[in-house]
């Protein structure tokens, strides 16, 4: 295998339009078992870990630009409190060493709907910046960037060079369901992006359908609904019929199928429960802020 490694993102660009077939790597945590268990075996590999471009992270109008190379304990770290639910979701992925190597463009590149950070990205209406060496940059909407599962937007001479994502502007959660308490791949996860200024409630199921998909009638259900009752205004706790709903609505979007890790019904069931549990926690954090 021909390993290409590139010092700056002009060099990275070059070098994917030159081998559009070469595997972009950075922390490697996907891809590198694929390597490892002969799943894969591609002529070329690209080494990002020296393109100092991909490891930066900015702030800009209300927006945070997240570079594709930042690795989760980095977001931990550095970017929770304008990113809370991509910081809990970060939490969430592998152990400390995986969230060591691990960044949140290797799991857009993996494309993979189980894929932790997804549902924050998505429920947040992030933006992914690729870019290529003869057209330059172009912006994808989050929603619209895994097309199937381990197929993204990208095509063949592209690489993702960041994520641009709304600082938040209210509270954000994110749960998961999974064999067991760590370390390991979601059977069903659901983000919560509660923005209070624009009175919007934005939301992404994963890991149960081809694509993380959004639950449009819970987010105008809710939205609905804290306008009703003037909870925009004054927060103040839910109404337990309010909540259910929402859960059901969330579950009702899910488009689960039966696998190894859990059946299309106990999805759609676990996706009501972390629904309500979501939404429970984040009004708690509105209430004690407010």
């Amino acid at each position: 295998m021909h390993v290409l490694q590139p010092d700056s993102l002009a060099e990275a660009l070059a070098a994917k339009a030159e081998h559009p077939d070469a595997v972009p790597v950075a922390g490697g945590t996907d891809v590198m078992v694929e390597f490892n268990f002969d799943r894969r075996r591609p002529a070329a590999m690209l080494d990002l870990t020296r393109v100092p471009e991909l490891a930066q992270c900015g702030r800009d109008n209300g927006t945070v630009r997240l570079g594709s190379g930042v690795t989760y304990t980095r977001l931990i770290s550095e970017l929770a409190a304008e990113l809370p639910g991509l910081a809990i979701a970060s939490r969430t992925v592998g152990s400390p060493q995986i969230r060591n190597r691990g960044t949140v463009g290797g799991n857009l590149g993996t494309a993979s709907p189980a894929g932790d950070a997804l549902p924050p990205l998505i429920a947040n209406s992030a933006r992914v910046e690729v870019a290529s060496a003869a057209r330059g940059p172009r912006f994808v909407d989050a929603a619209d960037f895994i097309v199937r599962p381990k197929q993204s937007a990208l095509e063949p001479d592209e690489l993702i060079v960041a994520v641009h994502v709304p600082a938040a502007r209210g509270p954000q959660q994110f749960a998961k369901i999974g064999s067991r308490n760590a370390m390991v791949i979601a059977v069903a996860s659901f983000a919560l992006v509660v923005d209070r200024e624009a009175r919007t409630v934005g939301t992404a199921i994963g890991s149960a359908g081809p694509t993380v998909n959004r639950a449009a009638e819970a987010e105008a259900f809710l939205g609905g609904a804290l306008a009703d009752a003037d909870q925009w205004n004054r927060p103040s706790t839910l109404d337990r019929a309010v909540v259910t709903r929402f859960g059901e609505l969330v579950a009702a979007a899910a488009r689960p199928r039966d696998d190894l890790r859990g059946t299309a019904a106990y999805r759609r069931h676990a996706l009501g429960v972390v629904a309500r549990r979501a939404l429970v926690w984040a009004w708690r954090d509105l209430e004690r802020t407010d």
